[in-house]
């Protein structure tokens, strides 16, 4: 992949000079475990020198862990901070269900004392960090080879379900966040109509998000077991009372340890398939579809099989734009902290 070429993104204050040498904050807020990084700039780019993750709930405002890292880490001039959140952002605010506070730009001013505060959605974040992607973190998945550019979508189920799009302007990307994750599910087929009422009587409204993240994954497994009766082994009950069910069901799957391992990552990446094709439609994104997040990645060898890849294609009358959209797995961990960085340095002039 030639990255320079896909991901010219928009920053105009990349070239000013007052952009150039400075200290900044970058974080990947989360529900469990936030990270931050302390990040400098020089050429253009932006430079990690140190991070530490922290205990979410363990604080009572975003600002004291800032607080606390510049403590911990005896930082100095920090002149930004660029903060990734799991949810929408508006007008500088954000309300996040996950988190235990509210974050409001102008607060996290006022109680850190550093000048400029930008609040993003870590989708678009991620959609920033993409142009800091080493080559050998991209994983093609399918490449026709009749690129054209376009307009490109990053799907990237995790904890949620993120969704983000770069507009293409004609020179450059325009990295912008959606909350498409929270669209209404729609089942296809018969058994999809069982799936539906199955999390209906759960959830009430059922989106996306609730098929397609890791509460996703085990929601389409408890229903393979406690609707179509699929037998749960002894070791995967182990598994799941310590926790550990994500990687355990994907692992059983590889390993073809037993029939319910290897129905729920199918069933899954069904949905992950159509999903990707109704974002990449919505957004006319021939520019390319980059999956990313937690979950993309471990099922990296089966997003090389047929299942995913015919499923994406399937269109009333778009196949013919469908297989023509390359699609790339990222593999880069720190796309969200790193793009919120690239965010706070250089959007602005």
């Amino acid at each position: 992949m030639d990255t320079k070429n896909k991901f010219k993104l928009f920053l105009p204050g990349i070239t000013a000079e007052i952009n150039d040498k400075v200290a900044l904050i970058a974080a990947d807020l989360r529900e469990k475990t936030t990270v931050l990084g302390y990040y400098s700039t020089e050429n253009r780019n932006v430079f990690l020198k140190t991070e530490k993750a922290y205990a979410t709930k363990e604080f009572d405002s975003f600002a004291e862990m800032v607080n606390q890292f510049i403590a911990d880490h005896s930082l100095e001039n920090i002149t930004k901070i660029a903060v990734a959140v799991p949810g929408p952002v508006i007008g500088g605010k954000s309300a996040p269900q996950r988190l235990p506070w509210a974050l409001d730009a102008d607060d996290i001013k006022n109680q850190t004392g550093i000048k400029e505060v930008f609040l993003i959605n870590d989708l678009e974040a991620s959609a920033y960090g993409l142009q800091h992607v080493a080559q050998d973190d991209f994983v093609k998945i399918h490449d026709s080879g009749n690129f054209t550019p376009g307009n490109a979508v990053l799907l990237a189920p995790g904890e949620g379900l993120g969704e983000a799009a770069l507009f293409w302007d004609g020179s450059f990307l325009r990295p912008f966040a959606t909350e498409g994750g929270h669209c209404e599910f729609s089942p296809r087929t018969n058994d999809e109509v069982e799936f539906y009422s199955f999390l209906q009587k759960i959830y009430g409204i059922v989106s996306w998000e609730s098929v397609l993240s890791t509460g996703g994954l085990f929601n389409v497994y408890r229903f393979l077991r406690d609707v179509k009766r699929q037998v749960q082994p002894e070791w995967l009950t182990q598994e799941i009372e310590a926790g550990n069910f994500t990687k355990a069901i994907i692992q059983g799957a590889i390993d073809k340890r037993d029939r319910i391992c290897t129905m729920t990552i199918e069933t899954f990446l069904v949905f992950l398939a159509r999903e990707a094709n109704s974002l990449v439609l919505k957004m006319k994104a021939t520019g390319g579809l980059f999956l990313s997040g937690e979950i993309p990645v471990m099922l990296e060898q089966f997003l090389n099989n047929s299942v995913f890849y015919k499923n994406f294609i399937i269109s009333d009358k778009m196949e013919n734009v469908l297989k023509d959209i390359p699609i790339y797995l990222v593999k880069d961990e720190k796309t969200i902290i790193n793009g919120a960085a690239i965010y706070a340095a250089f959007y602005n002039k």
